[in-house]
């Protein structure tokens, strides 16, 4: 099954579908307000991010309470910050770093 790169005006979203019509349609399930605005068929069916062009150096640490957090928000990066202060009573400037940080690892 091809792997499928579509863009919308807040999110990249990177899936497997049958065709890019059926790709379209996981976006406008999980993200019913954003409309895709560039949609690629990648050449092969891995996604590789560098973390070193992200400014990422060293080993990570995914954190679960933050991937639970953007689950529960959809992905929404600033409600996913929300939930993740009220979870764990962080700053802002925290709580946005460890967010930001578990979305580039493919949350």
């Amino acid at each position: 099954m091809p792997l499928f790169e579509i863009e919308t005006t807040s999110h990249i979203i990177i899936t497997w579908a049958a065709d890019e019509a059926t790709a379209i349609g996981v976006v406008e399930q999980a993200y019913p307000d954003e409309s895709p605005i560039r949609v690629t068929k990648r050449p092969r069916d891995t996604w590789v991010i560098s973390k070193s062009a992200l400014g990422i150096h060293g080993p990570t640490d995914p954190c679960n309470i933050a991937r639970d957090c953007l689950a529960k928000a959809s992905g929404d990066k600033l409600q996913a910050i929300r939930l993740y202060m009220q979870h764990t009573g962080s700053d802002l400037e925290q709580s946005r770093k460890v967010i930001e940080s578990n979305m580039v690892m493919g949350w």
